[in-house]
């Protein structure tokens, strides 16, 4: 929050000590509501408002005024009357080519209120009815965007944040999270076709780390590659999956089961690797296994089997990793009701689980 505050010091015309002594006390037209505080507190703003009547033209000389007038409520933590004197002004003076900076301290008041949705509402106000300003080199749109992303729930309005940044400042923001981010927004509104299209922008950017999604660029890969595949290896059922695979397991053609992996997102690694550990896929190939006798599988799924996923043991690969266990996985794909809700035999753990 220190950082925003920082940046209502800018456009310093004249020190505030300069202010108080060029004008000659309280104006008497100002409201006693605006005059508050200590003595010295009520005479600095005091004359401060003696000093803003001398200027009724808008220029840096007025900003500097009404700024530090600002400034000072907050200093005594008066956040209240900023809010009010500040939103009165803008009410007053419409043309005022500064409203936008002054409604952005307000925003920043109500934050400190502890208000954010009446903080959203303003800064979404600004970026929407008033034009930008640069401050200290940052855009005030850009910031209230980012603001609104966070303090906003309904997804329409962060699909248009997101879509904002990246149309209007591709530059100044993280490309890569701000294209995820927009797939799963989309995914929230089941605007697959979209999300699809946002994560394969984000695949452009296989480095960026997106918070809170520490598997962010390997979800957009399976989603993208799954889309763009034939998604002809799926079963209708979790019991037709399994029946063919144990049907092959028994003929022991270890070539023809290998037909029956999911073409896409398949992995083999052991319990101890990370998910999205893919080494030693481009080598691995089912049928240089199992040639040296019968393949044998548990009779049930293993424990920890669900609606959504499943284990097969199977044991009598090789004499490094003889148990492997198969991995069942249903599908999610809203994108397409006839694939949606299949499953696939998504890969293989080595050993025992534990």
């Amino acid at each position: 929050m220190r950082k925003f505050w920082r940046i209502f010091t800018l456009f310093k015309i004249l020190p505030l000590a300069a202010l108080i002594t060029c004008c000659g006390g309280i104006n008497e037209k100002t409201d006693s509501y605006f005059i508050q505080g200590t003595q010295r507190e009520k005479e600095a703003l005091g004359n401060l408002f003696a000093l803003l009547s001398q200027e009724p033209e808008p220029g840096a000389e007025r900003f500097s005024i009404v700024r530090e007038i600002a400034n000072e409520y907050k200093r005594i933590d008066d956040y209240n009357r900023l809010i009010n004197f500040l939103s009165s002004w803008v009410d007053e003076h419409p043309a005022d080519p500064f409203n936008t900076y002054y409604l952005f301290m307000t925003a920043y008041a109500y934050l400190e209120l502890e208000a954010p949705p009446v903080s959203a509402l303003y800064f979404n106000l600004i970026v929407k009815n008033y034009p930008d300003l640069i401050v200290r080199g940052e855009s005030i749109h850009l910031i209230c965007l980012q603001q609104l992303i966070n303090l906003v729930d309904a997804p329409a309005q962060k699909i248009w944040c997101y879509e904002e940044l990246l149309s209007r400042f591709p530059e100044q923001s993280d490309k890569g999270v701000t294209w995820f981010m927009l797939g799963q927004t989309y995914e929230q509104v089941g605007e697959w076709n979209r999300a699809i299209a946002s994560y394969t922008q984000f695949l452009r950017y296989y480095a960026t780390v997106v918070p809170g999604f520490p598997d962010a660029y390997a979800y957009a890969k399976q989603m993208v590659d799954f889309n763009n595949s034939s998604k002809n290896w799926t079963f209708e059922s979790l019991d037709a999956l399994v029946d063919t695979i144990k049907r092959n397991l028994d003929s022991g053609n270890t070539w023809r089961l290998w037909q029956y992996r999911a073409r896409v997102n398949f992995f083999a690694r052991s319990w101890a690797q990370a998910d999205s550990d893919d080494s030693g896929m481009a080598e691995f190939n089912l049928s240089s296994f199992g040639s040296s006798g019968k393949l044998h599988y548990a009779d049930s799924l293993s424990p920890g089997s669900n609606s959504n996923e499943a284990y097969l043991r199977t044991w009598g690969w090789s004499q490094f990793t003889p148990i492997w266990y198969f991995y069942f996985r249903k599908i999610y794909f809203p994108l397409d009701p006839d694939i949606h809700g299949r499953w696939e035999w998504a890969g293989v753990y080595y050993g025992e689980r534990f």
